[in-house]
C-alpha cells in the first residue's frame, strides 16, 4: 500500500504487478496502489504509461490483448483475484467500464441495462435498479426504447456507467470517461460519478486523461511513468504539488499555460523521480 493512503480497509491492493505482452514486452514494473472502500481514486498520467494496463489487469482483461500478469498479486476485498476469470469478477462485483464505451449499439438503451443484470446472476437481488439508474440519467429514461448507437457521445456514456450501476457492484474501474466529450458533458458526467459515489458508497479507480476534473472529485491519486508509480498523495495534496501543476493540470511554470495532451516528451526536474 503506498504510504500515506488509508489503510483503514481497502477494497482493492495491487501489490508489485508487473504485466508482460506477447512475453516479451513489459508494460507494468512492480506496480502497487491500494482503493479504500467508498473512496474515488485516480490514476493519471501521460499516454503509454500503463494507466489501462493496469485496469485490465485488475478485471482480468490482459488475455484478450496476449498480456498475463507476471509477478505480484491483487486482491479484491480480501479475495487474491490475479487467476479470476472477467465474467466471475463482474459477478463478485468489480465492473470495469472500458474505453471508448463498448456499449451493444444495436440493442436499445433498455435491453442494454438489462443485458448488465447477469451479473446479479445468483446473489439473491430482489429487484434490479433500473430506477436508480434513470434517476442519475433521466436522459436514458427518456432514451429507454431508442437504439444506443443512434445516441450521443454523452449519452452513451451515461448507459455505460448506468449498466455499471445495474450490475451492484463494490468497486468500479473507469477508463477515460471523458473521451471525446464536449467541456459542458464532462462536467456532468463527473458531477454525476462524484454523486453516485457519495450516495451509493461504491468505490471507484478512475484513469483519466483530464487530470483537473479527475482530482476534483478524487480523494486519492497516483502518477504514473513507463509502468511504474512515480508519485502518490491526496488529490489536494498532489493539486498543489509544482511538478504535477505544470505537467499534469496545465498551469505552466512560465507565465503560460501547457496542454497536457500535446506534452510527449518533457524534461522532469530531479526531484520527480526521486
Amino acid at each position: 500500500m503506498a504510504q500515506g493512503q488509508d489503510a483503514s480497509d481497502p477494497i482493492l491492493q495491487v501489490e508489485n504487478i508487473e504485466v508482460i505482452y506477447n512475453k516479451a514486452v513489459q508494460a507494468l514494473r512492480g506496480l502497487s496502489l491500494s482503493v479504500p472502500k467508498g473512496k474515488v481514486v485516480t490514476l493519471l498520467g501521460s499516454n503509454g504509461a500503463g494507466k489501462s494496463t493496469t485496469l485490465k489487469a485488475i478485471s482480468g482483461l490482459l488475455g484478450l490483448e496476449d498480456g498475463a500478469l507476471s509477478a505480484g498479486r491483487i486482491l479484491f476485498d480480501g479475495q487474491d483475484i490475479s487467476r479470476m476469470r472477467p465474467h466471475d469478477l463482474v459477478r463478485a462485483g468489480l465492473f470495469h467500464i472500458m474505453e471508448g464505451r463498448r456499449i451493444f449499439e444495436d440493442l436499445t438503451v433498455e435491453e442494454n441495462l438489462t443485458a448488465a443484470t447477469f451479473a446479479l446472476s445468483g446473489r439473491g437481488v430482489a429487484r434490479t435498479p433500473f430506477d436508480l439508474v434513470y434517476d442519475y440519467f433521466p436522459r436514458l429514461h427518456e432514451r429507454r426504447h431508442q437504439r444506443a448507437g443512434y445516441m450521443s457521445g454523452g449519452e452513451q456514456q451515461m448507459l455505460a456507467i448506468g449498466r455499471a450501476l445495474i450490475a451492484q457492484p463494490k468497486l468500479i474501474l473507469l477508463d477515460e470517461p471523458s473521451l471525446g466529450l464536449s467541456p459542458l458533458l464532462v462536467e456532468e458526467i463527473f458531477t454525476i460519478i462524484g454523486r453516485i459515489n457519495r450516495q451509493t458508497g461504491v468505490s471507484m479507480l478512475l484513469v483519466e486523461q483530464n487530470a483537473n476534473v479527475a482530482m476534483a472529485i478524487a480523494h486519492y491519486g497516483y502518477i504514473m511513468e513507463t509502468g511504474k508509480i512515480q508519485l502518490d498523495g491526496p488529490t489536494e495534496k498532489l493539486m498543489h504539488d509544482q511538478d504535477v501543476r505544470e505537467f499534469y493540470l496545465g498551469h505552466g511554470g512560465h507565465g503560460g499555460e501547457k496542454s497536457y495532451r500535446n506534452i510527449k516528451h518533457y524534461k522532469r526536474r530531479k526531484r520527480w523521480l526521486s
